[in-house]
């Protein structure tokens, strides 16, 4: 080992293989709920509220209902006047938190963000020291931070590890800005420093306050008017105090501003006044999910088993044969709970708990409030759980894209040979939660960053960062931040700048050059948490927060790119305009303009359906001894190259793939389909007069899906669930699933239909076979035929059930099957689902249909197109805000 490694092994950094690792860790935390408060103020994020509305007594309450309130106590009533809505301050007095802050402290010192929100008037513009107005501190040098007046201007101290324990030095307002009026005061600050101070709903000042909060002491008392230790009298009338534990963005300080100081009551309990009882809350996140659960396989809109139907709120009123089936406040006159209290229903499954029992009935004599149109089961065919966000490593695909664009080097060649393969889970090889890091891992990323680093002119790289080459703290410090920035996706805390400068200082001990130290670093960087993963703050108080400007950009350039943010969507995150709507449109706009958002729909409906199944592909040479292997590549091109024509070149609705009367065929593929053979290369085919030919499902690379059989319940199920979205039980663990061979006399659409009629097996594959009936003609690897190898005539008519609707729709050939899945809107929402799905990296459950119902709505309001989609899903709520782990 060289004395260079030898150095950084001592300073703490580990050896894996041949090249060094560097050791990080960090913190993944996720939730969601719901916000409680109408859409007046701003609520995430909010801590303490004072809104001054009781007119007597000592104690000023903290209204925002988060937590334990942190009331404060006024110490000397004659110096104030109370009335509704405003404490006015006639003389020196000091009103404070009777005990510490605590709450306040950790919030504010976990998220590493404040704002300090306050509608006051103050008395006069003379006011000096500064004067406190709001102070979370322990005496007169002592604070973690303050507002305070300090003349004509707002002055704000906060401590970090960057400035002194005093807040020193401060932000202040721009002079002249403080009069004697009613004025809206916001101060925020977020984790990367940028502070900012607003008056009036206007930004008055930006500056960048360095340094963390993670040192602030916690005890420390929160006080208005004064200093704990006196002597900083403030006088003035307060309408309002709010701060909250991340920094608002501007359109959030505008909309407070425009709300003003008067704080409407809550529409619900808030935190942990919150009463399970309300009854929105129980049908929605424990009735809904248990009928889907327990009863809507046999009484739903198309079987309605015992004439009842538990779908929707109108016909589980209506009742069923037996009489009525709901008496709301009524439990013991309602058929539906006599049947589950006695465990007759469900019919040979296991009955429902105890505590879903007593659930049941408590809302039935409440009121049986029913606040769904609809219950759709495959809503919820996930715990809410899976919908957790947690950290996301970078695919494959992302980690090559992420390389070729931070530094300019294709490493596609290695990162494949040496890299794990991604596996899929819930139908992508993206989903977060299985995207895990074994040694494997850790063993190739090492052993790429030194590639990469092999194949880059490191002082060029370093040169776009800083042109110094001297290894003094402040100029390693100035290249690693800006260097990191860039790699690592957004700015560096100062603890991150100093542990990747220590390589530099270690390397420059040990008599090494410049280049080698820049180099050690980029490797450092390319295998640290932050380059690989894609990090999220998930800190916060259990509600969904707006999303940072970096993440917002990572967000944008993953999900339209599958790649990191480029230097101009860096720039606009730096200007800090990504909270913004517009801004964000432009660089959609921009963004889907470029040949890699192509590339990235391209990945996407090749996980859709599956595509890379081709690659080990291998039909049955006794059933298919003319196959060639070559074919297996010409069915994929052929639906990428067909769904680029439809969604980029004719710019039609996605949901034309199910119908388009056109493809793409190499000679190979045109002679294995039937087709006119035209050259060796691919060319594209107008199939408006071949009515066994048009759309995705009659493509050879989703017909093969049935395997050599051409299995109708492999086939009936992937419409099912990949197009349809829908649902049915799996099979019991014991069921031979082998395929039943065809025969003289017997097809496999005559097959399935005596499956179908056989009462142990129809109740589930009546819901997914037929849906395969207009594809019988298409054999096992996707060529036509009238007749199958026993001479047993062929057809292509048949019925569809539409999930949620009670009659099927008949259909005659496959072609009008098609036009009908093309037309559908369950096969548009199916679409909706799964590009959000892919878009997010995590699986979708029963809390985001409502954004995505929203999603759907808004794109087919556009058109339909890809484009639509895409950008009706970055513009919603699901990629604008974030949840938060309840940490405070």
């Amino acid at each position: 080992m060289s004395r260079l490694n030898r150095n950084l092994q001592d300073e703490g950094f580990c050896a894996v293989g041949s090249v060094w690792f560097l050791c990080f860790s960090f913190l993944f935390l996720s939730s969601f709920t719901a916000d409680l408060y109408a859409a007046t103020r701003v609520r995430s994020g909010l801590i303490v509220l004072y809104d001054f509305a009781s007119t007597s007594g000592l104690i000023v309450k903290d209204r925002s209902g988060v937590g334990k309130p942190i009331d404060l106590k006024i110490t000397n009533p004659d110096s104030v006047r109370r009335m509704e809505g405003s404490l006015e301050i006639l003389e020196e007095t000091l009103i404070r938190s009777p005990k510490p802050a605590s709450r306040l402290n950790a919030s504010i010192r976990i998220s590493g963000e404040i704002t300090i929100e306050a509608w006051l008037r103050p008395s006069n513009i003379s006011q000096k020291g500064p004067a406190r107005i709001v102070s979370l501190s322990q005496n007169g040098s002592q604070r973690n931070f303050t507002l305070g007046q300090d003349g004509d201007k707002y002055d704000v101290r906060l401590r970090t590890s960057k400035t002194s324990s005093n807040g020193i030095p401060s932000v202040s307002s721009g002079g002249k800005i403080l009069t004697p009026e009613l004025t809206h005061v916001v101060y925020t600050r977020d984790r990367t420093g940028r502070t900012r101070i607003y008056i009036n709903g206007e930004m008055n000042v930006e500056k960048t306050v360095r340094g963390a909060t993670t040192q602030w002491p916690g005890s420390y008392h929160l006080a208005l008017a004064n200093e704990h230790s006196k002597g900083r009298p403030w006088l003035g009338t307060y309408y309002l105090v709010a701060l909250y534990g991340r920094d608002l963005l501007p359109n959030e300080v505008v909309q407070n501003y425009e709300v003003g100081p008067k704080v409407d009551k809550p529409i619900n309990k808030v935190a942990t006044q919150q009463s399970e009882s309300d009854s929105d809350d129980v049908f929605v996140t424990h009735i809904a999910p248990m009928l889907a659960r327990h009863c809507l396989e046999c009484h739903n809109a198309d079987s309605s088993k015992g004439k009842l139907d538990l779908s929707s709120k109108e016909a589980a009123f209506a009742g069923s044969k037996n009489g009525t089936v709901l008496a709301p406040g009524k439990s013991s006159e309602s058929v539906f709970w006599e049947v589950v209290e006695s465990d007759d229903m469900p019919d040979e499954r296991p009955p429902l708990s105890s505590q879903e029992k007593k659930m049941l009935k408590e809302w039935i004599d409440s009121g049986a409030d029913w606040t769904l149109e609809v219950i759709d089961p495959s809503d919820y065919d996930l715990d809410q759980k899976a919908g957790e966000n947690w950290v996301q490593r970078l695919t494959v695909e992302e980690y090559i894209e992420t390389v070729r664009s931070a530094v300019g080097v294709d490493i596609e060649k290695e990162a494949k040979e040496v890299l794990p393969a991604d596996i899929r889970a819930d139908g992508f090889s993206n989903t977060s939660y299985n995207l895990n890091v074994d040694l494997g891992h850790i063993e190739a990323f090492a052993k790429l960053a030194a590639i990469i680093v092999k194949q880059m002119d490191v002082e060029t790289f370093a040169s776009k960062f800083s042109k110094s080459r001297k290894f003094t703290d402040d100029d390693m410090g100035k290249l690693v931040s800006n260097m990191g920035k860039w790699l690592l996706r957004g700015p560096l805390e100062e603890h991150e700048v100093i542990v990747f400068r220590g390589i530099s200082t270690t390397v420059a001990g040990a008599g090494g050059s410049f280049e080698e130290a820049v180099g050690l670093i980029i490797e450092a960087m390319l295998q640290s948490p932050r380059f690989l993963y894609r990090i999220e703050n998930q800190r916060g108080d259990g509600t969904p927060w707006p999303i940072g400007d970096y993440e917002m950009a990572s967000r944008l350039s993953y999900i339209l790119w599958g790649g990191p943010p480029d230097q101009k969507l860096m720039a606009v995150a730096d200007a800090g305009e990504l909270y913004d709507r517009t801004a964000i449109g432009k660089q959609i706009r921009r963004m889907l303009k470029d040949p890699r958002a192509r590339k990235r729909s391209a990945r996407f409906v090749s996980e859709w359906l599956d595509l890379e199944r081709l690659s080990n592909l291998d039909p049955s040479s006794d059933l298919f001894p003319n196959w060639d292997s070559r074919l297996a590549d010409d069915m994929r091109d052929e639906t990428l190259a067909f769904f680029e024509e439809v969604v980029w070149i004719q710019e039609r609705p996605i949901s034309d793939l199910l119908n388009a009367q056109l493809t793409f065929a190499t000679a190979r593929l045109a002679s294995h389909y039937g087709l006119e053979v035209r050259g060796e290369g691919f060319e594209r085919y107008d199939l408006s007069n071949v009515p066994s030919r048009g759309g995705i499902l009659t493509q050879g690379s989703v017909l093969t899906v049935g395997g050599n059989e051409a299995s109708m319940v492999t086939r009936g199920l992937f419409v099912l669930k990949d197009i349809l979205r829908g649902k049915v039980k799996n099979p019991p663990a014991d069921l031979d699933t082998t395929p039943v061979p065809t025969e003289p006399g017997f097809s496999h659409r005559r097959i399935a239909e005596a499956r179908i009629a056989d009462t142990s097996c129809g109740g589930c594959h009546s819901k997914f076979e037929p849906l395969a009936f207009g594809l019988e003609k298409f054999d096992g690897v996707g060529a036509y035929h009238e007749k199958d190898a026993h001479g047993n005539s062929l057809r292509e008519d048949g019925e569809i059930l539409f999930p949620n609707q009670q009659k099927p729709v008949s259909y005659d050939t496959a072609a009008t099957l098609m036009n009908l899945l093309a037309e559908s809107d369950r096969v548009r929402e199916t679409i909706t689902w799964k590009l959000t799905q892919f878009a997010l990296g995590r699986p979708l459950v029963a809390s985001d249909a409502p954004i995505l119902d929203k999603i759907h709505k808004s794109a087919q309001k556009e058109g339909g197109t890809y484009v639509d989609l895409i950008s009706a899903i970055v513009r919603s709520d699901l990629v604008q805000m974030t949840p938060t782990e309840k940490t405070f």
